[in-house]
């Protein structure tokens, strides 16, 4: 179970202190959440601090009862925490299988990471043993981070914006894969997304604008809300092109 407790982050923004989220408290207990909201009101802040990529300005993170909010990256990995990110990145000198084997934490055989990469709709054969550098496109990538996080296999797995360029049957295969992993880890999974059919297969979903939560609670409760609010505002719920 993961608690943010009243989450602040601040930059100093030419002299300016510009609050980013402001006073963030929820629970996500075993579930798969979508985080969604207009551009720019701190969705993928959010999942930064929680990763720990960066920390809150005030504010506790409590993990399965423990206070993780002074741990690294690092540390909360080994405590079960994954990350993949909006724009992944590159390794030069590392190939396919040697990632995915350091996401497992074990050596894994070739047909063991085979089957991770299959999971995500990649040819093997054609992967395996590839660099993880400019000769792959950002889709390529994206979807061999994905691998790793199913390898890794953690109780808490965040997303930011895992459909960014990718195209359209690769979307549809992701749907897939984030259900089969839910089923599989029964743990939760957090992921940003403004995308409509990503929005359709949560479980809850926690709608955040101008740094705060203004919509929290089931799909079926928060969906007719946010399907009004996009004629307001059109880039709130997009569809995969």
């Amino acid at each position: 179970m993961l608690e943010l407790q009243d989450i602040c982050y601040q930059v100093n923004d030419d002299s300016d202190d510009k609050e980013i989220l402001k006073n963030v408290s929820t629970t996500i207990d075993g579930h798969l959440v979508v985080v969604t909201g207009p551009n720019g009101g701190g969705k993928s802040t959010l999942a930064k601090i929680i990763a720990g990529i960066i920390k809150p300005t005030s504010g506790r993170i409590i993990f399965d009862g423990e206070d993780i909010t002074e741990l690294s990256i690092t540390d909360r990995a080994r405590k079960g925490i994954s990350f993949a990110f909006q724009q992944p990145v590159r390794f030069k000198g590392l190939t396919v299988i040697d990632m995915i084997r350091l996401a497992a934490g074990k050596d894994i055989t070739v047909g063991e990471a085979c089957n991770y990469l299959s999971e995500v709709g990649l040819c093997a054969k054609d992967y395996i043993n590839r660099e993880i550098n400019a000769s792959l496109s950002g889709g390529e990538v994206k979807r061999i981070e994905i691998a790793m996080v199913i390898a890794r296999g953690t109780k808490f797995s965040i997303f930011d914006e895992p459909e960014a360029g990718i195209d359209l049957w690769s979307f549809q295969n992701l749907i897939q894969v984030f259900e089969k992993m839910y089923n599989k880890i029964q743990g939760s999974i957090l992921i940003i997304s403004h995308q409509e059919r990503i929005l359709n297969i949560a479980d809850n979903i926690i709608v955040i604008a101008d740094g705060r939560i203004v919509n929290e609670g089931s799909k079926d409760e928060v969906m007719p809300q946010l399907m009004v609010d996009k004629i307001a505002c059109p880039t709130l719920l997009e569809k995969i092109k």
